[in-house]
Parts: C-alpha cells; structure tokens; sequence
C-alpha cells in the first residue's frame, strides 16, 4: 500500500509540475536561508553556557545618573575593589580582575605577537577553561608566572614541552622574562573571553600608583559567588560597601545636584549576569552584539519560513477542485478519511524533505559567503550537531505539519456524493487565502522598508561631518614592541622631505575601526570650580590639528618650541570649553588626577568615536607616560597609490618584523558601521527574497484563478469588453490585498525603525516618502506578476475559451 501511495505522490507531483517547481524552489530557499540564519543566531545566543556554573558568574558594574536623570552605567573597576569585596562578602568564591591587553612574546629572538591577559589566580578556577598542564591552583602564584594557551605552546615550542621555560614579555618598554607554569585550553568561539596567555594583574604598568586609589579604574572585574547565594540580596548589601569605599565621590555628587539611581543612591554596584555579557552594548562602547541583531535574524528566518508555507497552502488550496473529485472517487470506493488525508500528507512530506536537502545543499554552498557578509564563523560542523540534527528534525516535522497538514484536512472533508454530481466549487477566493496573501506583502514591505531606513542611517553617519578631515590620512597601528615616540621620530625624519606627505604626527587612539581591531578610551573626571567635569583623554603629538584637518579657535597649537607642551600644557576642544564656562579659557588650569595642567589652546569639536555615542569633550596633551599608539600621516590627494607606497616603504625601514597594517581613516570610520552594515544586508537579502517568493505564490495563484474563470473571460470579450478592462478585473483583487499589506506593514515599520534608532545620539527623521516608495514598489511588482497571466488570458480567442468549457 505504501508503495502504491508513493507512486501516486509522484504522479500527481509530475501532473502539476508547474506549482510543484513553485513550491520546491520556495522551500529550499527558504529551508537554506533559515538554517544559516538560525545556526547564527543559535551561536549567538550560546556564549558563555559552557561555563560549568555560568550561572554564578556575573561582572561588576557601577550604576549612577547623569545629570538629565538617565542611567549611566559602566564595567572599569578600581584596583582595590577586588581584594575589599572577597574579604568582606563571604557568599564570594572567587574574584578575578580582567585586562583586555595584547604583548609581544620573545624567545630565542624570534618575537610573536600575543593576546596576553592580566587576570588574577581565582581566574583559573571560576571559569571553565581546562588546563591541560600544571596545576590551576598554582599556576599564577608568583607576578613571573604565565600560563599559555594551547596553540601558543605549539607556536612558540612546538612539540616541546613548555612548562618551567622561560619567556620574555615586552612589559612597560622593557622586556621581563616570565616562566610557563601552566598550558590551558583554547577559550571556545562562543567565549567572550579570548586570550593568548595571562599573567598576574599586578604586573600593570600603574597598579603600584594606584593599588589603593578607589577613584582610578582601568579594568573589568568577574566574581564567581558560591551555590545557593542570592545575587540579587548581594547587590542590595553590596550599598554599604559602596557607600563606605566611595563615600567621597557620593558627597561630592550630591553637593552639585546629581539625581540618585534607578535604585534610589548616588552610586550603586550591579552584578551583571555572565550570560549578558556578550551582548552588552552600553558598557562597551557599542562593541558588544545587540540581542535585536540576534533576534532580527530568527525573525527574519520564520518569516522567510513562513511565506513559503504560506505559497504552499494558497496552492494547495487553490488546486482543491481537481483534488475533490479524486477524493470523491476514493471515498465512494471505500477509502477514509484518515487514510485520504495520509495520502495527500504524504505528498507534502515528500516535497518537503526533497526542498530540505536542496536547501542542506544551499546553505553549504553559500555558506562561505555568508560568513562573509555576515561575519558569522558557521563551518559544517557546525550543521552535525546533535542538537542542531534534532531542531532540523522538529522543525521539518512542524512544517510539514502547518504546510500540509491544513490543506490536507481541507480537501478530505468534501462530501464524496456532492463532488461526484459536481456541485463543489472552489473558485471564490476565500478569506484564507486573502489573509495569507496579506500576511506575504506585509513582510515583504516591512523588510523592503526597514533596509530603506537602515540604509539611510548609515548613509547618515558616514558622511555627517565629524569635525576632523579623514580623508587621505593613513593610520599605522604601532605594536608592542616598538616605542611609539621612537617609531613616530623616525617616521618623522625619513618622510619630511617626500612631496606626497603634507604631515605626519601620533595619537594613542585611532579614528574608527583600524586593521588592528583595537579599541580604547581614557575618561578624567574631576571639579573645575563648582563644576563636575568629565571628558576624553587624548595623547597626541606636534602636527596633529594639521594632520588631522582640526582647526585652532583660540590659543596656539602644541610646538616642539615649548618643553612644556610634552609635561603640563593641554589643548581642549570648544565643548570641554563651555563644559568649564570659560569663553576665554587659554591660560586657565585644570587639575585631572590631582596633577595640574595649563590650557594653551581650543579646538573645534570634533568626533573621536562612533556617532552612536554623543561626542564628550576632549582635551588633548602629549604627556610622554601615555604612549603613541598609532602613526597618522596626511597624504597628498593627487597620488595616493604612490604615498602609500612610500609610506609602506619607510615603515619597514623602522619596524623591519611588523606586519604593515597601515588603513586610510574614512575606511576606519566606515567599520564603525559594521553592525548596521550587516544589520542592512539581512534586511536586504532577506526583502530580496520575500518579493521573489511572494510573487511566484502571486504568480502561481493567479494563474490558477484565471484559469477556473476562463469561461467568464470569454463571455465578457464576446460582450466587448477590452482588453485592459478584463485585465483590470483580474488585477484588482489582487491589488486591494497589496494595498491591505502595506497598510498593516507601515505602522509596525514605523514603531520597529524608530526603535532601533534609539540607540543612537545622531539621526535620521523617518519620512513619510520611505513608506511611499516600499508601497508603490511592492504594488508594482505584484502588478507585473499578476498581469503577465491576466493579459494573456485576455488576449486569448473567446470562441477556444468558451469551447474548452
């Protein structure tokens, strides 16, 4: 009996070939295009889980209010906190500090650049990184111990055993020498802690200056507390704490007006979840991945899921007249209904498992370029899972299910004895099928109106002026074991007579996202007067303005001329200016830290970091205890290719083993972006393929209603109706269910979009044109695919028509 209804199941699969290629390619697409975007999403949304007692993790943040009342929150600790918090809370397992640092590795003269962390001994056993060799108890006993990671044994010693050798970090300018003691495992690629190696947080170029300082923070701390404790009842005694250690910096807060927290105090200490940390965006100047970006990819996943089940039932349905008389015939012959409905559920199955292989084979094959455009890291191992096999199994068997399983129950219930004496008639659309039409536009047009409003965004923020000239200036990022002072001398020096360099100078943090991939930011608060400010700290060298295109308001540029200008003199930007409420204030002086500073000059205001974030003031000063991390050179714009082969050039005259990651700044700013980049590819792929499958279930629908009104397209051309009448006739229902779509998906657009730009301190105003333009676009489209059919039909001899009748 199976294999009689498999043999059926083909026959009626071959005899609608047409609509059974329409739903195959849809599902595949859509099979292939959810897998990739699931498995994402799924990676995503598993950070960290490996910990054993992930749970009983959580990182250290400070809650406070600005001025306006809105929440400021951040994750850079003092050095004394670790040590005050596990003497003093016993419900404390372990603390650790966390340096996200990288350092170049010496041995034997070959240098290797490595991810060296500086973390504490509690380290080894809060989180679940196994060691491989030696004892995690031990292991960073001693400031000259250092545990490595498994690959960097087999770079640096290869089969080699490395415990008790000895290897050389390039550590405040100097080189240390420190001992393997332990080989731990590689963290996973769902771990949101990475490193090469670590060492002991006190080996921190300032922990002896501010070992005991409460109001200097410059580092992330992680606190494992013990089973069964209540993080939420240590928060809350966690105040007293605060208020003991901070009482000062709580004082000075209520003496100029700060509204207290969310919770009721100036200051507060939050235990933030392990879980959360990867997708924490606030604390980490927007470099962690948003839970929107994740849950944007399953959404648009099931939707894609969801207009090709859509494309399968409408068919489906729409093809029950010729399915009814065969039903008839079956049950008049004794068949049940249980029997008929496995039948045609069968052939649903069958459909469905063929689309799935294709779409395996689809999101294989794309699989490569999806990483790419997506940054994802999916490899095929990722695909044999058996957690992934499992979701793969449920969630064919629920399609199937939804797809088949309704029109599998429509077409068994007819009435064998009407359909045999040919009173069913299913020519009528329904109010299903209209539904389920609406809901395949109303997809469609959000996302088509979604990458509209992404696209403008980003648009937005890579041409909004940001102060500064980044065009034709060259970023060099300078490693560990160069002196960046040294390095931008002699860069100084060998390119001063080069007619395609305009200037050259350093800076301690780049403009935008370089080919490094590292970030960083010094904030100062102190009181200026009655004033409590707060701004950027920025280490910059001669020529900057010049180099980077800033303009001098007030005062005068930094001058080799002046000895002080490298100790005591500052620059500050016209904001950080009227943030002191100084009109005039060269010659005034600030004191950050205790240390005092002369102001010399103002600047224009300029952009330091991403337009996500409202810029802050800065004040710039070239104090030789804060390095240069980056060389920026200005080129002429007449000949970029050759600048920057001079630049590469003289470069490996100066660091002959560095790798020349050199990048132009307006490439760097434009990686800012990246999030919203990706964010606008899946929107766009994801509206590219909603309108292709939207409009073959269009297409396919209406070619089946044209067809069970054949006879009626003929009596009204023998009645003299033209052309473009009949054409309208058949286009117009499908029109009004277009125009119901996109009715329905504007509002949702409107709300999600303004959403999103939230998160932003510039941006766009959402126009009303950008509904507009997705809706005329979507009506023309489906216009064109219902009027390919409609025409034809309309152009078709009404004497064959009425004939075939």
């Amino acid at each position: 009996m199976f294999r009689n209804y498999l043999k059926i199941a083909f026959r009626t699969l071959r005899k609608n070939r047409t609509h059974t290629l329409i739903n195959i390619v849809g599902l595949s697409v859509a099979f292939g295009t959810g897998i990739l975007l699931f498995l994402t999403a799924s990676f995503e949304l598993s950070y960290d889980k490996f910990h054993a007692n992930a749970d009983q993790i959580f990182r250290l943040n400070f809650l406070s209010s600005n001025r306006d009342g809105t929440p400021e929150k951040g994750s850079t600790m003092p050095y004394p906190i670790s040590p005050n918090l596990k003497a003093e809370f016993p419900e404390i397992e372990g603390v650790t500090r966390w340096f996200d640092r990288s350092a170049s590795v010496r041995r034997n003269n070959q240098t290797y650049t490595k991810d060296v962390r500086m973390a504490d001994a509690d380290f080894l056993h809060m989180f679940s990184f196994p060691m491989l060799k030696g004892n995690a108890r031990t292991a960073m006993s001693s400031l000259s111990d250092i545990v490595i990671s498994e690959r960097m044994a087999k770079d640096i010693f290869g089969k080699e055993d490395p415990i008790g050798k000895p290897l050389q970090l390039r550590m405040n300018g100097n080189w240390q020498t420190f001992n393997v003691t332990g080989v731990i495992s590689e963290a996973p690629k769902n771990s949101s802690i990475s490193y090469d190696a670590l060492i002991r947080s006190e080996n921190s170029a300032d922990y002896q200056e501010y070992k005991d300082r409460w109001n200097h923070g410059n580092h992330d701390v992680y606190v494992k507390l013990k089973a069964g404790t209540d993080p939420q009842t240590l928060q809350r005694r966690t105040q007293a704490f605060m208020d003991k250690y901070f009482a000062s910096d709580i004082k000075e807060r209520k003496e100029q007006g700060y509204p207290t927290n969310e919770l009721g105090f100036q200051r507060s200490l939050l235990l933030q979840p392990m879980l959360t940390v990867h997708f924490d965006t606030e604390t980490t100047n927007g470099a962690g991945i948003s839970r929107t970006y994740v849950f944007t990819l399953l959404l648009v996943g099931l939707f894609i899921l969801a207009i090709a089940c859509i494309n399968f039932i409408n068919l489906t349905i729409a093809q029950s007249l010729s399915r009814a008389r065969e039903v008839g015939v079956r049950k008049s012959l004794g068949a049940k209904r249980s029997q008929l409905f496995g039948q045609i559920w069968g052939e649903t199955v069958l459909l469905c498992f063929v689309a799935l292989l294709i779409g395996l084979g689809i999101a294989y094959g794309l699989m490569p370029v999806f990483n790419r455009l997506f940054r994802s890291q999916l490899t095929i191992a990722d695909f044999l899972t058996p957690s992934v096999l499992l979701v793969t199994a449920l969630g064919f068997l629920l399609i199937t299910l939804v797809a088949g399983g309704y029109p599998s129950w429509f077409v068994t219930r007819f009435n064998a004895v009407e359909v045999l004496k040919g009173r069913v008639k299913v020519s009528r659309p329904g109010l299903l099928r209209n539904s389920l039409i609406i809901t395949q536009f109303t997809i469609a047009c959000l996302l088509i109106v979604c990458t509209v409003i992404v696209r403008q965004q980003i648009n937005y923020l890579q041409h909004k002026p940001v102060g500064l000239d980044k065009e034709q200036v060259v970023s060099i990022p300078v490693s560990n074991e160069l002196n960046g002072s040294e390095a931008l001398k002699t860069m100084r020096d060998r390119l001063a007579n080069q007619p395609n360099i305009v200037a050259v100078s350093g800076s301690g943090v780049n403009i935008g996202a370089g080919l490094d991939g590292s970030s960083s930011q010094t904030v100062y608060g102190f009181m200026y007067g009655k004033r409590d400010i707060s701004c950027d700290w920025l280490r910059v060298d001669t020529d900057y303005l010049k180099t980077m295109g800033i303009k001098l308001l007030q005062g005068r540029d930094f001058s080799a001329a002046y000895g002080t200008d490298s100790s005591t003199n500052v620059l500050i930007t016209q904001s950080m200016a009227k943030r002191l409420g100084e009109t005039n204030p060269v010659g005034k002086f600030i004191k950050p830290d205790n240390k005092q500073f002369q102001i010399v000059g103002v600047v224009s205001d300029f952009n330091l970091y991403s337009l996500r974030q409202e810029a802050n003031p800065i004040v710039l000063q070239m104090q030789s205890s804060y390095p240069i991390q980056y060389v920026l050179v200005r080129v002429n714009p007449k000949n970029l290719t050759q600048a920057m082969e001079t630049i590469k050039s003289t470069w490996k005259t100066v660091a002959p083993k560095q790798e020349f990651i050199g990048s132009f700044l307006d490439e760097n700013t434009e990686r800012w972006y990246k999030r919203e980049l990706r964010l606008s590819n899946i929107f766009s792929s994801a509206a590219a393929i909603a309108i292709i499958l939207s409009c073959m279930g269009l297409f396919a629908i209406a070619l089946l209603t044209i067809q069970q009104r054949t006879k009626e397209i003929g009596v009204r051309k023998v009645l003299g109706a033209s052309v473009f009448s009949i054409v309208s006739l058949l286009s117009r229902d499908f029109m009004k269910l277009v125009v119901a779509a996109i009715l329905i998906a504007s509002p949702i657009a409107w709300y999600a979009m303004d959403k999103w730009l939230q998160d932003f301190a510039y941006k766009i105003d959402i126009q009303w044109w950008v509904f507009a333009v997705a809706g005329l676009l979507a009506i023309v489209i489906a216009l064109l695919t219902v009027s390919y059919q409609s025409i034809k039909a309309a152009l078709m001899n009404p004497v064959k028509s009425l004939r075939s009748e």
